[in-house]
């Protein structure tokens, strides 16, 4: 595949990719379409290797955090009515996900999801290092503030002073007048 293709696909699957729990997640139902296969397919092969699936690895939402996808995302809405609650994998579950389904889509999308979530990691670490420059920055700013403020009194008083306002003595000669 081309590499614009391939970039594509990883931007297509980062917009897929949740934060939630402080974790970022991608649902069942969107790594079972990307895997090619049904979501109850694909819930079924994660069950029969339920060992391979560490608390770490998946999740199952709450039926608030159902709820709030539901509410904030047109694309859940299907959802809505689903009496089970959904599961949602991190990145090391949605690689396990892909071994154990055993079909060539699987392993070719999950080196995409995998380049997805690691797009995403760079691009916190790319913000958290423009947060710590601009926090900074602020810093500095903080006090050029204050020194600007203590050079404009002191030139005000300088210019307020009794000796500013004495008359000068005059630098150099004067020729007397005839």
């Amino acid at each position: 595949m081309s590499e614009a293709i391939e970039n594509f696909e990883v931007e297509l699957i980062s917009e897929i990719i949740l934060e939630l729990r402080g974790q970022r997640l991608i649902l069942d139902r969107d790594l079972a379409s990307l895997y090619g296969v049904t979501t109850k397919a694909f819930n079924q092969a994660v069950k029969r290797n339920e060992s391979r699936f560490p608390s770490d690895f998946r999740i199952q939402l709450s039926q608030p955090e159902k709820d709030e996808l539901v509410t904030e995302c047109d694309r859940f809405k299907s959802l809505k009515h689903s009496s089970s609650l959904p599961y949602a994998f991190t990145e090391h579950g949605a690689l396990m996900a892909a071994n154990i389904l055993k079909s060539d889509k699987a392993h070719e999308m999950s080196v995409y999801v995998i380049r997805a979530f690691v797009a995403l990691r760079k691009i916190v670490v790319e913000q958290s290092s423009v947060a710590f420059k601009m926090a900074e920055v602020e810093r500095r700013l903080d006090h050029h503030d204050e020194n600007l403020e203590a050079i404009t009194r002191a030139v005000e008083y300088l210019l307020e002073s009794p000796e500013a306002s004495k008359p000068k003595r005059k630098i150099g000669f004067e020729i007397a007048d005839e």
